[in-house]
């Protein structure tokens, strides 16, 4: 791609823009591996997630080095949102222009990246290209669709994304079949998931379930919080549970009544290294995040999803994971106990700790060429 942008890029430099929780652990792995080619780089942090326990615990607990630039977006509707994030990073990327820009998953900051970065004539690749839910209700679905028509790399992680972008008409020399960076970051951390401290920390049994509910179809309507907080009724009549709870719902699902649900601990969210260590311990995950079903996938820990699709169908075809309806939760929960939702032992191709070192040598390459 040429362009004033493009021809005036500084140093050679790649540009990460993260922005949300989920973007932090995808791009971990990819900066480290950039670093280890001697590629500059630059991490533009746009403050989607500004809390503390959303955003600064992830640089810490993964090693991340601090942003070279903070946005401070902060909060908003998905219009006022990212209508501040084009103006912020187009002023960013004028002033500083990238040779490429990386954007990972599907967040506001990832779209909004990629929309400045077409305008700009600067070339963008996409971490996590190709996943559908097919759901256009989802704005994930949107931001994913949307940056995956202007991205110049497509990096893909399961072989159903290759599939997707293929029936869209997307030139195959554009994709590129990487594996899962979210999975590079967990296998490199693995030996630090211990359950037992924050297991005690917050007084849980040994036989527990962890529940993680944040997406706007389950908590933006008084109907969907409640057909959720009678889902999680049925669970905790079974074994104890832990919700670290997001922000985002957590008025409504109270108006809901889970303040009232016995045997249900509602905690502030956790770090990346205290939450999986909870998930790794946990004897089933009840859940609505994309992510979630796939760490549980490689931990081999079962994985009830609350929603009626998922993007990550690898994550049934070779995992632990399970669609679910709130009505039916209580008994595939018993199904989960009697260990019936076992995944194959072969798991997800590719998803072997490696992506991050695969990204970066596309990268190094097209730097070069």
């Amino acid at each position: 791609m040429t362009g004033p942008a493009a021809t005036t890029a500084t140093a050679g430099r790649v540009v990460h823009v993260v922005g949300a929780r989920p973007n932090f652990i995808k791009a971990a792995p990819v900066i480290d591996a950039l670093a280890a080619l001697e590629v500059p780089q630059w991490l533009v942090h746009t403050g989607q997630h500004y809390d503390p326990l959303l955003s600064d615990v992830f640089f810490r607990d993964l090693g991340l080095p601090a942003p070279d630039v903070s946005l401070g977006v902060g909060s908003g509707s998905h219009g006022h949102q990212t209508g501040a994030l084009l103006a912020a990073l187009e002023d960013e990327f004028v002033a500083r222009p990238p040779a490429w820009v990386v954007v990972y998953g599907d967040v506001n900051s990832t779209l909004a990246a990629a929309l400045v970065c077409a305008k700009l004539l600067i070339p963008v690749a996409h971490v996590e290209a190709g996943l559908r839910s097919f759901d256009v209700t989802m704005p994930e679905e949107v931001n994913r669709r949307l940056t995956d028509v202007v991205a110049d790399l497509l990096f893909v992680t399961s072989p159903e994304g290759v599939d997707h972008l293929r029936a869209e008409g997307v030139d195959p020399a554009r994709i590129e079949m990487v594996g899962n960076p979210m999975i590079d970051t967990l296998l490199r951390h693995l030996d630090r998931f211990d359950p037992g401290p924050v297991r005690e920390r917050l007084g849980v049994p040994e036989r527990y379930a962890v529940a993680t509910l944040h997406r706007p179809a389950n908590v933006d309507t008084p109907e969907a919080a409640g057909r959720l907080v009678a889902a999680l009724r049925e669970l905790a009549a079974r074994l104890p549970v832990v919700l670290p709870l997001h922000p985002r719902g957590r008025g409504r699902l109270e108006a809901a009544g889970l303040r009232e649900v016995a045997g249900i601990a509602v905690i502030e969210p956790l770090g990346y290294l205290e939450f999986l260590s909870l998930v790794r311990g946990a004897a089933v995950v009840v859940t609505d995040s994309g992510g979630i079903q796939e760490e549980t996938t490689v931990l081999r820990i079962p994985c009830l999803t609350l929603r009626p699709n998922t993007e990550r169908p690898v994550t049934i075809t070779h995992g632990t994971n399970r669609l679910v309806e709130p009505e039916a939760l209580g008994p595939m929960v018993d199904a989960a106990l009697r260990g019936e939702l076992a995944g194959p032992a072969e798991g997800p191709p590719l998803w072997d700790g490696h992506a991050g070192e695969r990204i970066a040598a596309i990268l190094a390459a097209r730097l070069r060429g």
